[in-house]
């Protein structure tokens, strides 16, 4: 998702979001639990629905003796949990000048952090709220300019008359100054958050009273976690009469009606910020019984609960032990039990310890805080297995040794799952059930059944390997289905978070598409094409009105004229996960829209979210017919108003794939790609080495669209990350040799990328490693799947390699399924062999290519090196 000038960043090492569905066979649905049935530790992903199984029971007890007991498990698991820091900004205006003349304006929080202002100017006179640098006597020391626009200012760190730690900085202003207002947000460098006023720049006019042009719009939106991550930060409009804006006279110079008025206002802010703790698990034998004993004991302190099940053999169904259960358990819904925690005598957490009988072969459990903190493993983003057997000689459990990934088996689970739930769907239905929420559940739960279906029938994850082609004329390859391309397609993101400030970016890209052709692209992205509350174009709001803050809709259509005059492809940027509404409905919600689309609170309101929520804005209701119906049609309508051959698809994890392949079908797309941004996984701070589970999830989202759409190789560019960074070039292979990414596992669907608009530009939210921009071009262009090449990158100093890369991928004939060979992967070095006609190195170790092939240098640089068969 192109996170929004008003939206948090993800922050690289926060671990995955927990999702609404079935947990233990029960529906969770306000709390958003952690997913039960996807438990890792090589046992199959499903859970069989139905009742209770009555077994061996479990109940709480001393243990006693169970120090001489054997150990059969004992595991420290890492826990990441969240907790609300809340403080204040504030504005202040010194409108009495100093000895030198000057006023002054105070903004500052006292939220714990590293603090950047982020701002910039607007004159007298001018219209709309563009931004210009302030002049350089107005610039606090150490200031950094931003291109040509806006400077960057950090807060000093003061302590006040109470004696805590605050963030200040001080901007001196002539009291005639011709400067109408100052504009601003608050950047946290540390988490890479961004606060703004209710999706709006900050504005302090310095014309007449102080009052509402400072403050953002009518409706308080909360500012939604970004695509890399998951901070909840918001700043809320305070209380109080609000003045009306001055307006300014265009030739108003200033000088001479200039009146500073005092001023101070606060802002509440709500920072989320990560806590590490552990939990660990321990089950022994329990002396002369059958029973096992279980302990748990974790570091967090106040109410911690262990949401928790067993299972037997390789069933994965969820079990409840019969009566007794330990103390302070309660059963949830009849699928599962929820046990609190004892607080330990020296107050440093919490513990329990109970026997349970050894029939079963695991016991599977999440850990519960409230109604809206559920943690699972941090390692593979599932919930926790223990196994409750003892480990043979060669380390596997008697238990695990059963459970063979019987793909026949689940498909008979799967198929019967799914019967039930239309059975017990046509039942209610015949009853005319007044009970919507359960048949909503319902319906969720068989979409997650069959997007299940398609990871279990076509997930690449296990062994599939997709087999190297070798074409001669890439001119005659035809898509392989609907949004796929023809394999040879290199991407050109035609924008950056500043574009839509010209007001023309539609003529100023239109112009640059011969050079972009003759560069070698073969596809440019371009920017959301809608009207939208925010400018760089992600709260689409009317979507039939495509006269943007990039340009009007007629210059998008001769922009993409031009390209297509080139010989280019253009996707449009489409934002199908959420939509801006017009008016409130009779609660005071805003979901009711405007414009073409004038859908009713049905479309924002409707079933729960088939994937994470964004919150900024009403979540589109894809399950409604008339939704996916209109949906269709305006796809449609701008593959033949606008001309765009394809679609760049925004924040994909609010929504079901199986909709993005209505949609695509639809539409019929030459090529399509997914923004699906997962947190990888990290351990105590430290990325871990296996990324299979982020990979995995966005795989499963390709797999749910049915292969009809790629998605950005998220996962790549976080191993890359940490590679050159810490020149760790090992982790560019995976335990099979592979590549790591989703390019290793379905490169024809992985769309590689080092830098775009939300990691890169002015955002930062997650920055590629500076100076080693060009060993990430050397390793995506080199290498299968789809590159896509940042804007700015193109059109910098690092333009002349860029162009010498593509050139080398087009002579050679590279492709999205190329057949990669890794050679080197270590320390400091990483090289591989493409489709035996590019060898490629990047790193400070020393490697050439040897055997009997005549390889020629092709390329080379700092730490890098690209070699091609001599012609």
């Amino acid at each position: 998702m192109a996170v929004a000038s008003w939206s948090i960043p993800a922050i690289p090492r926060a671990g995955p979001t927990a999702r609404g569905v079935l947990l233990g066979g029960a529906f969770l649905t306000a709390a958003r639990p952690p997913v039960a049935w996807r438990c890792r530790a090589t046992l199959p992903k499903r859970v069989r629905l139905g009742g209770v199984v009555a077994r061996a029971g479990a109940a709480e007890t001393p243990v006693a003796g169970s120090g001489e007991a054997g150990l059969l498990f004992s595991e420290k698991f890492p826990l990441r949990r969240s907790r609300t820091v809340e403080g204040k900004a504030w504005v202040r205006v010194d409108a009495e000048p100093d000895g030198e003349g000057k006023c002054k304006v105070v903004i500052g929080c006292d939220v714990e952090g590293k603090w950047v202002l982020h701002w910039g100017v607007s004159y007298d006179g001018e219209q709309g709220r563009e931004w210009d640098q302030p002049p350089s006597d107005m610039r606090p020391p150490g200031s950094v300019p931003i291109k040509d626009y806006a400077i960057e200012t950090s807060l000093d760190t003061l302590h006040n008359s109470e004696g805590k730690t605050i963030h200040e900085v001080q901007i001196k202003i002539d009291k005639g100054t011709s400067i109408a207002s100052i504009n601003f947000v608050l950047k946290e460098e540390e988490t890479g958050a961004w606060f703004q006023h209710k999706g709006q720049d900050f504005r302090i006019p310095l014309s007449g009273s102080f009052g509402g042009d400072l403050l953002g719009t009518e409706q308080d939106i909360d500012v939604r976690p970004g695509a890399l991550g998951h901070l909840s930060n918001v700043l809320q409009k305070p209380e109080g009469p609000i003045a009306e804006p001055h307006k300014t006279v265009p030739d108003d110079k200033g000088s001479r009606t200039k009146h500073i008025s005092g001023f101070y206002e606060e802002y509440p802010i709500l920072k989320t910020v990560y806590v590490q703790n552990f939990i660990t698990v321990n089950v022994r034998e329990n002396n002369g019984t059958t029973k096992h004993a279980v302990e748990f004991d974790t570091d967090i302190p106040g109410e911690v609960i262990i949401h928790w099940g067993v299972c037997k053999d390789n069933t994965m169904t969820w079990e409840i032990p019969p009566e007794p259960h330990p103390p302070a358990t309660k059963i949830f819904r009849q699928k599962a039990l929820q046990t609190m925690l004892q607080q330990k005598a020296d107050g440093t957490g919490n513990s329990l310890s109970f026997l349970l009988d050894g029939e079963y072969s695991g016991l599977i459990f999440v850990v519960k805080l409230d109604e809206y903190t559920w943690l699972r493993n941090v390692e593979n983003g599932f919930d926790f297995y223990i196994p409750l057997t003892r480990a043979d000689a060669d380390g596997t459990h008697k238990a695990d040794k059963q459970k063979a990934d019987d793909k026949s088996s689940q498909a008979d689970g799967l198929i019967s799952d799914i019967r039930n739930l239309v059975v017990g769907l046509s039942s209610r239905r015949g009853q005319r059930a007044k009970n919507k929420v359960l048949q909503e559940d319902i319906l969720q739960e068989i979409e997650r059944l069959a997007a299940e279906a398609y990871s279990i029938f076509r997930s690449p994850t296990i062994d599939t390997v997709e087999e190297s082609v070798y074409i001669d004329d890439s001119s005659i390859v035809k898509p392989a289905c609907s949004g796929t391309g023809s394999g040879f397609e290199i991407l050109c993101q035609g924008f950056n978070w500043e574009s839509h400030k010209s007001g023309k970016w539609y003529v100023e890209l239109g112009s640059k598409a011969k050079e972009l052709s003759s560069m070698g692209f073969t596809i440019v992205w371009s920017p959301p094409p809608t009207d939208s509350v925010s400018p760089e174009g992600y709260m689409p709001r009317d979507l039939y009105n495509l006269n943007s803050r990039y340009g009007t809709m007629e210059e998008l259509k001769e922009a993409v004229k031009h390209f297509h005059e080139a010989g280019m492809k253009v996707l449009g940027d489409a934002v199908l996960n959420h939509r801006c509404a017009q008016f409130q409905n009779q609660n005071g919600v805003w979901n009711i829209f405007g414009g073409r689309l004038n859908w009713d609170d049905r479309a924002g309101r409707g079933n729960k979210s088939s994937g994470d929520n964004f919150h900024a804005a009403p979540n589109i209701d894809h399950s409604q017919e008339f939704v996916r119906s209109d949906l269709k049609e305006w796809l449609c309508w701008m593959r033949k108003e606008v001309g765009y051959d394809g679609w760049r698809l925004d924040f994909v994890r609010g929504f079901w794939g199986g909709y993005v392949h209505d949609y695509l079908e639809a539409s019929e797309p030459y090529f399509a790609v997914g923004e699906y941004w997962d947190s990888l996984s990290y351990t105590y701070g430290e990325m871990d080495y296996n990324q299979d589970a982020h990979r995995q999830r966005i795989v499963d989202w390709i797999n749910a669209t049915n292969g009809t759409a790629g998605a950005f190789d998220v996962t790549t560019k976080g191993i890359l990350h940490s590679a050159l960074e810490r020149s760790e070039y090992w982790r560019l292979s995976d335990e099979k040799g592979k590549p790591p990414g989703v390019l290793g596992w379905w490169p024809s669907r992985a769309v590689t990328f080092i830098e775009n608009h939300d990691t890169g530009s002015t955002q930062g939210h997650w920055r590629f490693p500076f100076g080693m921009e060009l060993q990430g071009y050397v390793y995506i262009l080199t290498h299968p799947g789809t590159p896509a090449i940042f804007y700015d990158h193109i059109f910098s100093h690092l333009q002349p390699e860029i162009a010498k890369l593509i050139s080398i991928r087009n002579r050679q004939k590279i492709h999205c399924r190329s057949k990669i060979k890794i050679l080197k992967a270590e320390g400091n070095l990483y090289a591989a062999e493409i489709d035996e006609r590019v060898t490629m190195k990047i790193g400070a170790g020393h490697f050439e290519p040897s055997g009997p092939t005549n390889w020629v240098v092709a390329a080379e640089g700092q730490d890098y090196k690209v070699w091609e068969v001599s012609s």
